[in-house]
């Protein structure tokens, strides 16, 4: 009995090592990824906040001026543009992708045949780099090349498709260019919300004769309201950070006719040398990002702690 016990006292320790181990795994886990993200995301627009009120040209430098960065970026046409551009390509971006990929969502839910393969038609501008999608609708776009050319071929001779090169269509080129990319993702989201509305609710909508538009616009669009909000978020990110589809598609041109905040700080920081004023345009698009971050955070904590206090 004795050598019995002897054992398992032996044997006791390493088990709850074990258990411990285990419990901490995860957090060992991901504990290096939240430091390098915390490191990335604090730490370095902390020091880009600091270079941003800093007198740095070419070089860092620490000599501090204050704001004097960002009332000279205030102050140039190019920023102002940009911004400007940058408001209109947001907002036809977010309301097209949203609308057409709802509109694609609600086609796909009527149990089409070859789901499937609908489904993965629409999704597949998501799996192209911005790089690769900018450069093929620079070609369809390009009058020398694309369509234009394409259309006169077929004995249209005065036919004229030339937004790209036209300075006050060249934005709508680009915003054409977003909605194709980013209108797959909208749907597969706006799907999944649309798959999770109850049953029930729409068999009972159905036997009191409601109209399919109805139970749409009544019961499953209003159900699904948090996946609009969700999405409506995601893609605002995508527009303010908008760079590389840019630079693909116009090049910011002509002119500065397309040209976004993004493009803007890599102009300053490494076409330039003004690191100090990049790194103002830098802080300025941060501070959009997190006018459409914080609020849906804030917005989601505070859904959830209601939830709880109510479950």
């Amino acid at each position: 009995m004795s050598v019995a016990n002897n054992t398992m006292t032996n044997t006791a320790p390493p088990a709850g090592w074990r258990a411990k181990l285990s419990d901490w795994a995860p957090q060992l886990i991901l504990a290096p990824s939240l430091l390098c993200s915390f490191v990335y995301i604090f730490v370095f627009s902390a020091w880009t906040i600091y270079i941003s009120l800093s007198n740095s040209s070419l070089l860092p430098s620490y000599e501090f001026v204050g704001f004097e960065h960002y009332v000279s970026l205030w102050q140039n046409r190019r920023w102002n543009v940009a911004y400007n551009n940058l408001f209109i390509f947001s907002v036809l971006y977010v309301i097209g992708s949203m609308a057409v990929g709802l509109f694609l969502a609600v086609m796909i839910d009527q149990r089409v045949r070859g789901e499937s393969v609908w489904r993965t038609i629409y999704l597949y501008p998501l799996a192209v780099s911005f790089v690769v999608t900018g450069t093929v609708w620079n070609w369809l776009f390009n009058p020398t090349s694309g369509i234009e050319t394409f259309v006169r071929g077929l004995g249209f001779e005065s036919f004229a498709f030339a937004w790209i090169t036209d300075r006050n269509l060249a934005l709508y080129t680009v915003v054409i260019t977003g909605i194709w990319h980013a209108s797959g993702f909208a749907m597969a989201l706006f799907l999944a919300g649309l798959r999770s509305v109850e049953q029930d609710l729409i068999k009972a909508a159905q036997i009191d004769g409601a109209s399919l538009t109805r139970i749409y616009m009544r019961i499953v669009l209003p159900a699904i309201r948090p996946i609009f909000l969700a999405v409506l978020v995601i893609l605002l990110q995508f527009a303010i950070k908008t760079f590389d589809l840019v630079v693909a598609l116009t090049g910011g041109g002509p002119g500065i006719a397309t040209t976004m905040p993004a493009i803007v700080v890599y102009d300053f920081m490494f076409q330039r040398g003004q690191i100090a004023e990049g790194a103002a345009a830098a802080i300025m698009i941060l501070l959009a990002l997190a006018v459409v971050v914080v609020p849906y955070v804030l917005w989601t904590l505070w859904s959830r702690r209601g939830e709880r206090m109510n479950g």
